[in-house]
C-alpha cells in the first residue's frame, strides 16, 4: 500500500498566531491590552500613490537654478497674528509626561532650528518647550490638564483638540508609573495613580458649542492667536464644516495613522479613516464652503517622508504635522539599543510599550536615569536634519512637476497603484481615467 504525503498544516487566517496570542492573553488576564504608536495594520496609503513627473507636455523646474518655495501661513482668516512658517511640516502634539523634558526641549529646537512649530500635548506647556520654540502652538484638551489662560496667552498659536487619529471618540492613557512629582503637579494629579484623559470637553454638548469657546479663546487671547480645531479622521467632511463653521483658523485633520502614547489596542486598529481617505473629503467640504486655503488644513497620521509631504499637499492639504517619524529622529526605537529592547520583551522598530516609562532612549519616559541619557542638543540636531531631508525631498518633487511652490501640486499630479487608493484619494487608477466610484469609463 503506497504512504501519501500528508498535505502540510495551514495556519487559520481568521485564528492567526497573533489572533490565538491576543485571545490567551485575554483569558489569562481579564484585561484589554495598552499600547502606545498608531495602527500596523497594512492600509491603504500613501505609498499607493505616484506623481506624474514633467517630460513634453508639461515644463520641469530646474533643480539648481528655479526656485520652488515652501512656506505656509497658518491663521489668515482671523487672527491679527497668523504664523509663517518657513516650512509646511510641523511637530504635532505631543504630551510631557507621555515625553520627558529633553524630549520635548529637542522637539523645540529642531522644530525651531528648521522654521516650523511645535505642539504642547495633553498636560500643559513645559519652560524646556516653551523656551526652546521660536513658534508653539497650545493644545486645549479635553481633559483640562495643565491648562491656564497665561499659557493661552504665551502660546504663539492655540489648537482645541477634538479628536485625535488613533482613537477619534476614546480619551488617552497616562499610567501611574509616568506620573512623577513633576507630572503630577502639571496636572493636578496624585502620583503614581492611573490618569485617563476625557473623550470629550467637559463644557460641550454639542456643535455649537464649539463656536462659543473659540470665542471665549480669542477674548482671552485678544484676537491675536490662530486657532486650531483637531478632529480624528472619522466623518472629515462634515467635521471640517462645522469647525470652520464655529470660527476657526486652520483645520487639523488626523488620519489613523496617526500614534498616541497609550490607549486600547482594540481602538487603534479598528477605529477611525486612512489619512489617504481623509483628505479629499476636509477638502470637498473647505471647497464647497469657499473656504479652501482660507482656512489651512494640516494633515497629519504616519507621514514619514517628503513624497508623503507633496502627495498630501497635492491632494489639497496646506501643511503636515508629524508625531511618530519626529521621534523616530529623536532616536526612538534605535537599533543600537536592541539589547535593551530585548530585554522589554521586544525589539527595535516594534517597542510600543510607551505607557510602562522604560524607553532605553530616554525619550518616552520619565525615569530620570534613563532621560538624562538623551541629549537634547543632539536630539534637535537630528531632527532639524530630518526635516530639511524632508523639505528637499518635496521640493524635488514638486520641481519635477513643474511647481515653483508646494502649494502648486495638484490631484492632477498624481495617479494611484490599486483601486483602493485610487478610490479614497479620488485620483485616477495608474494608466486610466478611472476614478472608482466616480466615473465608469477607462
Amino acid at each position: 500500500m503506497t504512504d501519501f504525503p500528508h498535505t502540510p498544516p495551514k495556519q487559520s487566517w481568521t485564528f492567526s498566531n497573533d489572533v490565538n496570542a491576543e485571545i490567551r492573553r485575554a483569558a489569562a488576564t481579564g484585561i484589554y491590552d495598552i499600547r502606545g504608536g498608531g495602527s500596523k495594520r497594512r492600509l491603504p496609503h500613501f505609498d499607493d500613490l505616484l506623481f506624474l513627473g514633467a517630460s513634453i507636455s508639461r515644463y520641469p523646474l530646474e533643480g539648481y537654478r528655479e526656485k520652488c518655495a515652501t512656506d505656509i501661513w497658518l491663521g489668515t482668516r482671523f487672527a491679527k497674528k497668523p504664523i509663517h512658517l518657513d516650512i509646511p511640516i510641523t511637530i504635532a502634539g505631543m504630551s510631557f509626561g507621555a515625553l520627558s523634558g529633553p524630549a520635548k526641549e529637542a522637539l523645540g529646537r529642531g522644530a525651531s532650528e528648521a522654521g516650523t512649530s511645535t505642539t504642547t500635548g495633553d498636560g500643559g506647556m513645559t519652560e524646556e518647550e516653551r523656551g526652546h520654540s521660536k513658534t508653539l502652538v497650545y493644545q486645549y484638551l479635553p481633559s483640562r490638564y495643565g491648562m491656564n489662560p497665561d499659557d493661552l496667552r504665551r502660546a504663539d498659536a492655540i489648537e482645541v483638540v477634538v479628536g485625535q487619529g488613533a482613537k477619534p471618540g476614546g480619551g488617552g492613557m497616562l499610567l501611574g508609573q509616568k506620573i512623577s512629582d513633576r507630572v503630577a503637579m502639571m496636572r493636578n494629579l496624585p502620583k503614581g495613580i492611573d490618569q485617563r484623559s476625557a473623550c470629550r470637553h467637559p463644557d460641550w454638548t454639542g456643535p455649537d458649542d464649539l463656536e462659543i469657546k473659540i470665542l471665549e479663546i480669542r477674548e482671552i487671547t485678544e484676537w491675536e492667536k490662530p486657532i486650531y480645531v483637531k478632529v480624528g479622521g472619522a466623518r472629515p467632511y462634515y467635521d471640517t464644516a462645522l469647525a470652520v463653521k464655529a470660527g476657526a483658523d486652520v483645520v487639523v485633520l488626523d488620519g489613523m495613522q496617526g500614534g498616541t502614547a497609550a490607549t486600547q489596542d482594540v481602538f487603534i486598529e479598528n477605529v477611525g479613516m486612512p489619512i489617504l481617505a481623509c483628505i479629499p473629503q476636509a477638502v470637498k467640504a473647505l471647497q464647497d464652503l469657499g473656504m479652501h486655503r482660507k482656512v489651512q488644513l494640516i494633515v497629519s497620521g504616519g507621514i514619514r517622508t517628503g513624497a508623503d509631504v507633496a502627495k498630501a499637499m497635492a491632494l489639497g492639504a496646506d501643511a503636515v504635522a508629524i508625531g511618530t517619524a519626529a521621534l523616530v529622529a529623536l532616536g526612538d526605537n534605535d537599533p543600537a539599543l536592541e539589547a535593551e529592547y530585548q530585554k522589554l520583551g521586544t525589539t527595535a522598530g516594534a517597542y510600543d510599550d510607551w505607557h510602562e516609562g522604560k524607553d532605553p532612549a530616554g525619550i518616552t519616559t520619565q525615569d530620570p536615569d534613563l532621560f538624562k541619557r538623551f541629549d537634547p542638543i543632539l536630539g534637535g540636531r537630528r531632527l532639524k536634519n530630518y526635516l530639511k531631508v524632508m523639505t528637499l525631498e518635496a521640493q524635488t518633487i514638486a520641481r519635477a512637476c513643474g511647481k515653483n511652490h508646494l502649494h502648486n501640486l495638484e490631484p492632477e499630479d498624481l495617479c494611484a497603484l490599486t483601486i483602493e487608493s485610487a478610490a479614497m484619494a479620488g485620483v485616477p487608477l495608474a494608466g486610466t481615467s478611472w476614478i472608482p466610484g466616480r466615473n465608469g469609463g477607462f
